[in-house]
């Protein structure tokens, strides 16, 4: 999952970490119970993880990026269980986890078929009542412009309730915004 220069600085920086803690997240995760065992897939630099800490009780975090993983690690401890992995096959235990999550990343997965993947993973570490939820932004040409020569696949809103409940989703909600799309929906 390939990041050009100018995303992987906007990606790491001040202004984006600020954005996902006054709209990003609040946006994405409003009317969401996270409840107490937390995982998000693809934190990236972190900027999500900066907030959720706060938000739940434990939180681990998923990363397929090496030096990613350990600059997480590094900065957040004890805070979060960091694991350098993949988040279409985790390795983790089943029905381990009150809530699942992933911000922004979605359209760095170079394929539907690992995207769906990722909908699977998902779905088989939520507990029965959890809920998968996060947002990811939506095809347009600035959006497409930010990310010449990175991984860009855009997951559709017109497909992504199909998608999720395929994995088995129930209560699947999609909303759009501003080039954002933001979901949430539960394990049955």
């Amino acid at each position: 999952m390939a990041m050009n220069l100018l995303h992987r600085l906007c990606c790491s920086s001040q202004y984006w970490a600020r954005s996902v803690e006054r709209e990003l997240l609040p946006w994405s995760l409003a009317e969401v119970d996270l409840g107490d065992n937390t995982l998000e897939i693809g934190p990236g630099y972190g900027a999500n993880m900066a907030c959720l800490v706060n938000m739940t009780p434990r939180l681990t975090a998923v990363e397929l990026d090496l030096p990613l993983t350990e600059r997480l690690q590094a900065k957040y401890g004890t805070q979060a269980h960091i694991i350098n992995g993949d988040g279409t096959a985790t390795g983790l235990p089943a029905a381990e986890f009150s809530s699942v999550v992933c911000f922004t990343m979605l359209h760095h997965v170079p394929t539907p078929q690992l995207q769906d993947r990722l909908f699977a993973e998902a779905f088989r570490l939520l507990k029965p009542g959890a809920v998968f939820a996060g947002s990811d932004g939506v095809h347009s040409p600035m959006f497409r412009l930010m990310h010449v020569r990175d991984t860009y696949n855009p997951v559709s809103p017109a497909t992504l309730p199909e998608r999720l409940s395929r994995a088995g989703f129930g209560d699947v909600q999609v909303q759009v915004k501003g080039g954002q799309q933001r979901w949430s929906a539960v394990k049955p």
